[in-house]
């Protein structure tokens, strides 16, 4: 499921969570807000996910490197302070976007 962190889709992702196996929260690099909301999806996965659901960081839109606003080093650090993977993406550009859901994926098997 994507909810593109819409607040309008907050009352049912509640829903999205149970039976998951996986779930990949990815924020905007070029927006602090985004990054500060990673705490809130995290909490509401805590809440409504089975206790040990894989869960993977990932910073969107690397390829707009000037616009950046939430460090690389920023984000790993949090990643690692909670113990999940954190890598960087590109939609746009489609760089490591495949290896983020492979990533998963090996997570979910292992």
């Amino acid at each position: 499921w994507d909810t593109a962190g819409q607040e309008r889709f907050r009352t049912i992702t509640s829903s999205y969570y149970r039976g998951a196996h996986g779930i990949i929260v990815v924020y905007d690099v070029t927006d602090q807000e985004s990054f500060n909301n990673v705490k809130q999806w995290l909490n509401e996965i805590d809440r409504y996910a089975s206790e040990n659901v894989n869960k993977l960081l990932v910073g969107n839109k690397s390829d707009l490197s000037e616009s950046k606003v939430v460090s690389s080093e920023t984000a790993k650090a949090f990643a690692d302070e909670i113990g999940i993977p954190f890598m960087e993406t590109s939609a746009k550009n489609a760089s490591n976007v495949e290896q983020a859901f492979m990533a998963m994926a090996a997570e979910i098997k292992n």
